[in-house]
């Protein structure tokens, strides 16, 4: 019996920062992700797109007979999950949301910005999500109009230019950040792509305020999901290092050059042509 793999995709590389925080907590698993670059921006895009591409995915993998799928995209997840999740009932589908629930519980002031997709700020399940929160803390959402777009073209060129603009135009439109009251010292980054701007968020936000993203709480759900499961492993797999396979319906190299710059992981991309 084979160690069947997990299957995990994005819109573009930036599930890449989802995947590394399965590979934490599920080291031992094998993993199949797939950048559907070649169809990207998910988050400025309508939903009849995403919900095409996120079936089309989802189809192909179940093709390669994974025992578990991550839609580690925040827009995927809003748009298509709630349908995926009739259309495949037998398969574990985890997907993503912006942290507000963990931002709430470190939150001092109150106050909590959200960096996300247009797409994903729209949606009725963020939109069911805030509403919840609502009573708990003063949310401030951003839409941040192109910044996936130009970390996916940061990879090849390392032209980070782009990135701090678009960074310091939206958090400049936030308001004020710190820890006083009325002050920002939370923000949630609600796209997997935004954790590769980190280092440039930070240098605009200062020592106190805190960036909450969800990789990890997804790793979290994922583990818990799997062991739950009636899928007996491999018995080398108990000691041996699981394997990743990379696959694009883009350029291969971005998604390569991105596995190799932010997960230290030089592996083969196949490219995907649906």
């Amino acid at each position: 019996m084979t160690n069947r793999a997990i299957g995990v995709f994005d819109s573009g590389i930036g599930g890449l920062s989802v995947l590394q925080a399965l590979r934490v907590k599920l080291p031992h698993e094998n993993f199949i992700y797939i950048a559907d670059s070649g169809h990207s921006p998910y988050g400025e895009r309508d939903e009849t797109h995403v919900l095409a591409r996120s079936r089309a995915i989802v189809n192909h993998l179940v093709g390669q007979n994974v025992k578990a799928l991550v839609i580690a995209c925040n827009t995927a997840t809003a748009v298509a999950i709630h349908l995926l999740r009739e259309e495949y009932p037998e398969l574990p589908l985890i997907g993503v949301e912006p942290a507000l629930k963990p931002a709430v519980a470190l939150s001092k002031t109150g106050h909590i910005g959200v960096m996300a997709t247009r797409s994903t700020l729209g949606s009725a399940k963020f939109q069911a999500l805030l509403n919840s929160m609502t009573a708990r803390a003063t949310f401030v959402v951003q839409a941040c109009d192109g910044l996936a777009d130009a970390i996916e073209r940061s990879v090849e060129t390392e032209d980070t230019s782009k990135i701090i603009a678009l960074c310091t135009q939206y958090v400049g439109a936030m308001g004020l950040l710190g820890n006083n009251s009325g002050q920002i010292d939370s923000l949630v980054l609600g796209c997997t792509h935004y954790p590769f701007a980190s280092e440039h968020l930070r240098t605009l936000l200062g020592q106190d305020v805190q960036i909450v993203d969800n990789g990890e709480a997804v790793a979290r759900q994922t583990q818990r999901l799997v062991q739950t499961m009636q899928v007996e492993p491999h018995p080398a797999s108990l000691a041996a290092p699981g394997s990743v396979s990379l696959f694009s319906t883009g350029p291969p190299q971005t998604l390569q050059a991105a596995a190799r710059r932010w997960l230290s992981l030089t592996v083969p991309v196949g490219q995907l042509s649906f």
